[in-house]
């Protein structure tokens, strides 16, 4: 045998323990997610496997949810969509380790304890904590006191067993450092650093906010008075505690401070935080102890109080954001499902005071037959002529069906409409009219009725909603439906 055929079979050997050992690894790292993605749901384990594979193949959840039950284990939408984005999440915290793996390993700090330690890592928020330490930064007051020489300094003072700090930091006394306090500032400043960046101090701190977190508003200087801040004024001063603040209430102080109107912030009562911090960090009663208490205080004043304050504000508001949703769905799904009229001639109403009620009659499918406007309220009050314009359309049309809009001057309407005097009188409905005025100005509407005003689009969808709701309302952007708690302002993408 040659050397190059001896060659060969060592590369193809080596090369196939490569692919089998990425392999190995890529199976372990799926079998990982796997179990995680049905831990968090609590799905079992062969259904969301099945799904996931699904998923990545490039499958919809509605082709899921419909024609794979028979893989899946019969999973409905609502569940394959939680297995989809628990997928993603652990997915995204592996592709986090990756890049804080490379990270420190630039830096030449990795240990195979600290790789293990990420590795095992599934909780984003405790994967920052880790990386924390060795994050590139900027120059800060920690770096600069480092760079000056005081980091043994704050060595001896961190392990709290000297009386005398004074005779410790004249001896760091420098043309950097000229003076005691300097020497003293600059060891707290690293000391603070190392207290923030300490996973056991970030966690009390977060535990603190989980239990203890109240959510305070203020009106923001000078809008007191502010005509459009009024809808506000229920949280001009208000303070209770974030975790039993409702999901619309806080997603309504977060539209007033976008708007800039209030002032929100979340936190513990800080003398509380600093209290349980001093008690697991002071080690002694010493000149030593009292210099790392006020380096305490500072690290949580300074940098960890609104690193953990940012971290709760997005926790809660994604948490809003899904509840909020979930009654979204709970009263759309209840409207898209009412029942149909079905295909009868309706003469519909979009109702109005001074601009008076548009009217529009619809054939039995839903065609435009014909329109106008009546002025049964004040300040018109033309009264009997609205009497006869509709009586004439009902027999016209021979309509037995008679829509309203619940709108402005909604109920009116429909009061002035019982009290006619009918022979026959026809059925009457109250409809739904939110989202109608968007529809009439969207792009489908235009095309549909290019040569008719705005009110007259807005009043066949009202007409046609009662038909048939979900076939009109699918027109329309979910989040203009008016079924909801500050639709607009959740997260659009859950």
């Amino acid at each position: 045998m040659s050397f190059k055929e001896v060659n060969n079979i060592l590369l193809s050997a080596f090369f196939y323990v490569e692919f089998y050992s990425i392999f190995a690894t890529f199976q372990k790292h799926m079998q990982t997610l796997f179990q995680l993605v049905s831990k968090e749901t609590l799905i079992d384990i062969q259904q969301v496997i099945a799904t996931v594979e699904l998923l990545d193949e490039g499958a919809t959840i509605p082709f899921i949810a419909r024609y794979r039950k028979e893989k899946t284990g019969t999973l409905d939408e609502v569940e394959i969509g939680l297995i989809k984005s628990s997928a993603q999440k652990f997915r995204d915290i592996e592709k986090r380790k990756t890049a804080i793996l490379k990270s420190i390993e630039e830096q030449g700090k990795l240990t195979d304890e600290l790789k293990a330690k990420i590795e095992a890592c599934f909780d984003a928020v405790i994967l920052e904590d880790i990386y924390l330490p060795f994050k590139p930064k900027r120059k800060t007051k920690a770096s600069i006191a480092k760079e000056k020489g005081l980091e043994p300094l704050a060595t001896i003072i961190f392990k709290q067993q000297d009386r005398d700090v004074i005779s410790k930091a004249e001896t760091f006394i420098t043309d950097d450092v000229p003076t005691i306090e300097d020497a003293l500032q600059g060891a707290r400043d690293i000391i603070a650093e190392w207290l923030n960046e300490d996973m056991m101090v970030r966690g009390i701190v977060r535990q603190q906010f989980e239990r203890f977190a109240t959510i305070k508003t203020k009106v923001a200087a000078g809008k007191e008075e502010d005509k459009d801040a009024q809808k506000y004024r229920d949280y001009f001063d208000l303070q209770e505690p974030l975790k039993s603040c409702p999901s619309h209430r806080l997603l309504a102080m977060r539209r007033g401070e976008d708007e800039g109107f209030l002032y929100l912030h979340i936190a513990p009562e800080e003398e509380q935080v600093l209290e349980v911090l001093y008690q697991r960090i002071i080690k002694a009663n010493n000149a030593a102890a009292e210099q790392v208490a006020i380096a305490l205080k500072d690290a949580y004043k300074r940098l960890m109080k609104f690193s953990i304050e940012f971290e709760f504000r997005s926790s809660s508001k994604e948490k809003a954001d899904k509840e909020a949703i979930d009654v979204f769905v709970k009263n759309l799904r209840q409207l898209l499902m009412a029942p149909v009229l079905g295909q009868k001639p309706i003469l519909a109403l979009d109702p109005g005071f001074a601009s008076g009620c548009k009217l529009v009659c619809l054939d039995a499918n839903g065609k435009l037959l014909d329109e106008t406007v009546i002025y049964p309220h004040p300040p018109i009050n033309k009264v009997r002529d609205a009497e006869e314009i509709v009586r004439a359309m009902l027999y016209k049309y021979n309509i037995q069906t008679i829509a309203v809009g619940n709108g402005t001057a909604g109920r009116e309407t429909e009061d002035w409409l019982n009290k006619l005097n009918w022979e026959k009188k026809p059925l009457m409905f109250s409809v739904n009219e939110n989202g109608a005025s968007i529809y009439s100005a969207s792009d489908v509407a235009r095309e549909e009725f290019p040569d008719k005003d705005i009110t007259v689009r807005g009043a066949v969808s009202i007409g046609r909603r009662l038909m048939d709701p979900l076939a009109e309302l699918v027109k329309i952007d979910p989040k203009s439906i008016g079924v909801g708690q500050y639709q607009h302002d959740v997260n659009q993408f859950y």
